[in-house]
């Protein structure tokens, strides 16, 4: 396993933990933490985990782009500039569609830059206590790459969207929840117990059928609805060709002998499909 300067990686089993490790400066995201992402995305990739949680070191999980290190310092060289953020734009795409269930843990102070990637997770445990703004406004500019985007596909409702992008005023983990950026709240001292309670859920699941859940998901909005039916039978037979039948040949066979109820509990994995 590889080390990291702003980057903390640990890989056990069936389950990836990267944590932002820049505590002093509230984990914003830095050039160099960016092209380190890039390499910890790659890294997990090739364990062919299930599971990978994205956190923050110390009281936050991410303050947003490292102002001083991302703008101030490269504005005045372009390609210095576009460097420093490509390296953005090319993990947080990764991260978009990684092939593992991605889950955010959200511990603390979480704004701009930090909401995006919050966005970007299939899952985020976040904790009560926790404080969200979109900031970029008190600063004479918009959410830009790609954090509108975010809140846009985030945000249920467009009126709830605008107030905080235009106002900039903070809200909490509880009302994370209500405003569509977490799927669930926690005090802070029971998060650490919750997350690991979702991600044991998750690895007692198929890692194929994790990804395939994910990749009808993402497909289906641009889709009308008779589309989606020939996806989505597509997709179930490309599932049960990569995984040997396993749902009826092992799932379905438990259920039919009485050994497991599938609205209350997963069935027994045989192998690793």
């Amino acid at each position: 396993m590889s080390t990291y300067d702003n980057v903390i990686l640990e890989i056990a089993g069936d389950v990836a933990t990267a944590t932002l490790n820049r505590p002093e400066k509230k984990n914003c995201m830095s050039p160099a933490l960016h092209a380190e992402m890039c390499e910890v995305l790659a890294e997990v990739e090739a364990a062919r985990v299930k599971v990978m949680v994205l956190t923050g070191a110390g009281n936050a999980f991410c303050g947003g782009m490292d102002l001083e290190k991302c703008f101030f310092d490269n504005w005045d060289d372009p390609e210095k500039f576009e460097e420093g953020v490509g390296y953005s734009f090319v993990w947080m795409k990764h991260l978009k569609n990684f092939p593992a269930v991605t889950i955010a843990k959200v511990n603390g102070w979480c704004f701009g830059g930090g909401m995006e990637v919050v966005g970007l997770c299939d899952i985020a445990i976040v904790a009560e206590e926790s404080t969200w703004g979109l900031s970029e406004v008190n600063f004479g500019i918009f959410p830009g790459g790609g954090t509108t985007w975010t809140v846009a596909n985030n945000m249920p409702s467009r009126k709830q969207a605008l107030y905080y992008s235009l106002t900039a005023d903070t809200f909490n983990g509880i009302e994370a929840v209500k405003l569509g950026w977490a799927s669930k709240s926690v005090p802070l001292a029971e998060l650490d117990a919750h997350t690991q309670k979702v991600v044991d859920g998750l690895v007692r699941k198929g890692r194929i059928v994790l990804q395939k859940t994910k990749q009808v998901y993402e497909r289906i909005f641009d889709m009308d609805f008779a589309e989606a039916i020939d996806y989505e039978i597509a997709k179930l037979f490309e599932l049960s060709r990569l995984t040997d039948d396993d749902w009826i040949r092992t799932a379905l066979k438990s259920f039919k002998q009485r050994e497991y109820k599938p609205g209350l509990q997963d069935y027994k994995l045989t192998r690793d499909v």
